[in-house]
Parts: C-alpha cells; structure tokens; sequence
C-alpha cells in the first residue's frame, strides 16, 4: 500500500488544526481558574504535533485510544469543540453526556475511543480494538497513545507480547514529553530510551521528534503501512514537551525556566508556520484568517457550553449497563 504524500495541503491542515488545539486549551485553562471546569483537568500545550503528525497519516475508519490527556486528540479526529467543551463543562450536550468530564471524552462515530483514566488502562484496550479489526477482515489500525509513566506497567508487556504474537494491527505510541507527573524519566528508569522497550517483543521500534509534525507523519505512515500490510505492531517514542504541569493543580516547580524555554524554542506550530511562509504555502493575511477562524470556533465552544443545560437527576441511573440481548445466554 502507498505512503499518504507530505503536501502544501498538509502544512496548511497542520497549522489550522494545532492552532485549535492550542487556543482550546488555553481557554479550557483559563475557564478552569474560573471554576467553570471542574474536577481534573491535564492540557495539551505543547504536544499538538504528536497527533498531527498522526492524523494526516490516518485514513477514515481508522482508531484512537488514548490517556486522561485527550481534548486535542479528540478534536483533531474531528470531534467538535463545542461538544468537548460541553462536556469539560459538565453539560448533557457533551461528547459523554456531561459524564465523563475532561478524562473521558469519547465519540464512537470519530472513531475515538477515550479518554481513559487508570494509567496504562488503554493498552489491552488498544490491541483489543485492532484484534476486532483484524478479526472482522477490515484493513484498518488503531493508534494507541500512552504516557511515559505508563509503560512501567505490566499490562504494557502482556499486551506487546499478544500484539506481536497474532499480529495486530496497532501503533503504540509513546507521548515522552519527559515526567510521569512530577517524576523524570531519569529517575524511574535506567534505560531511558523508551523505544528499547519493543526489542524484547522484536517488535519494530523506534524515537521520533515530536516537536515536528513532519517527522511525526513520516514515522506514523510507515508504522501504518506495515499494520495494513499484515505485518504486526510498532512501538513509537515520540519525544515531546507539555508546557504547563501534569494538571490544572500542577505549578510544575520540578523544572527550569530555562528547560520550558527551549523548547518553546521549538515550538510545533510556529515551525509549521515558518515552513508555510518560507515555502509560500500561504502569507500573513492567510495567518491572520486562520487565527481568527479558530477565536470564533473557541468562542463559540464556551457560548454553546455555557447555555447548555447540566444533566437531569435521572442521568445517574442511564448508560450503567449496556442494555443487550445475549441469545446464547440461558437461565
């Protein structure tokens, strides 16, 4: 199967969707000082090119699973951003009904599958969709993100060894945007190339900069093919940076200025801008649309979450158990 082409189009679509991210983020960071987000709350700042770099390389129909970090990822599948902040709002008009909250978003028809909360709880969830795809004849993959605390734990190794062994169509990917939390890579491990990681499975591995969509894609596209192709698993490193704390509650005290700095310095979306104006993909009045799209798609976001009503009482009891009729049970 052919590679999906690096394009003019792409640089463009790149821009505009980290841009939304971004501008999401910060005004779901600015709503949550306000007390209007409630709960848990982890941005994305920083960490945009990771899943759109992964997206251009995607085709319709396939997957992603991911950690409690996942407005952008759900956002950038296509979900809307009013439903997302519904749903950061705690309002019935949500993507999870107002239940799930910042943790949990989830869309069956965008193919995005949360949103999980328990660290590492993803992964068996990950291989489990590819097995339902790979068993149902489809050619289609699913991408599953983790964090880089979330591959000490054991369902990491249990899954990669089943993956490999039935050949599933799945991507692991490896957000390192370098703390588990508050905590270093450096100090949880003695190997801190995580990569390594998929040697032992002789699962195909590698590191990718994450701070450049460009590289993203290119490493996404070939982990892609492979999986289409029948040939198994990747495990990829994807080395990038969150500019803000773990969480809402995080003052992220642990690091230098000057570390935050640079890679600010690298910045995704202004790398992707500069390579649009150098190349003449587009110019500055271009720029300047796309800001102000992406302000009107956030603002009107936070006005359709802010008139939107909380779920009635009656909520608490509905979506429980999936309501189901299993022939083959017998009382």
């Amino acid at each position: 199967m052919s590679s999906v082409e690096i394009t003019k189009d792409t640089y463009l679509q790149w821009y505009e969707s980290m841009l939304l991210m971004r501008k999401f983020e910060e005004k779901a960071g600015q709503l949550y000082g306000q007390q209007k987000i409630r709960g848990f709350c982890h941005l994305y700042i920083g960490q945009e090119a990771v899943v759109a770099g992964a997206i251009s390389a995607m085709k319709k129909g396939d997957s992603m699973i991911t950690t409690y970090r996942d407005h952008a990822h759900a956002i950038a599948l296509g979900l809307e951003p009013k439903k997302v902040m519904a749903e950061l709002y705690g309002k019935v008009t949500g993507c999870s009904k107002g239940k799930g909250g910042s943790m949990h978003m989830f869309s069956k028809e965008h193919h995005f599958y949360g949103g999980h909360a328990i660290v590492g709880g993803q992964i068996p969830l990950g291989a489990g969709i590819a097995f339902a795809e790979k068993y149902k004849g489809t050619d289609h993959v699913n991408i599953c993100y983790m964090g880089d605390g979330a591959v000490r734990q054991g369902a990491l190794n249990e899954t990669f060894n089943m993956a490999m062994l039935w050949k599933l169509p799945v991507i692991f990917v490896c957000e390192n945007n370098g703390y588990a939390m508050g905590t270093s890579v450096a100090r949880t491990t003695n190997m801190v190339d995580i990569y390594k990681i998929g040697l032992g499975f002789d699962m195909p591995c590698a590191p990718v900069n994450g701070m450049d969509p460009a590289e993203v894609h290119t490493a996404m596209d070939e982990a892609i093919q492979r999986a289409r192709n029948g040939e198994g698993p990747t495990f990829l490193e994807i080395r990038t940076y969150r500019y803000k704390g773990h969480s809402m509650s995080d003052p992220a005290k642990y690091r230098t200025k000057e570390e935050l700095e640079s890679y600010k310095a690298k910045d995704p979306i202004e790398l992707v801008k500069h390579t649009i104006l150098e190349k003449k993909y587009a110019d500055e009045a271009w720029i300047e649309e796309i800001g102000q799209k992406v302000k009107d798609i956030v603002d009107d976001a936070v006005k359709f979450a802010e008139e939107s009503p909380f779920p009635e009482s009656h909520e608490l009891y509905e979506d429980v158990y999936v309501d189901a009729d299993y022939p083959f049970i017998r009382s």
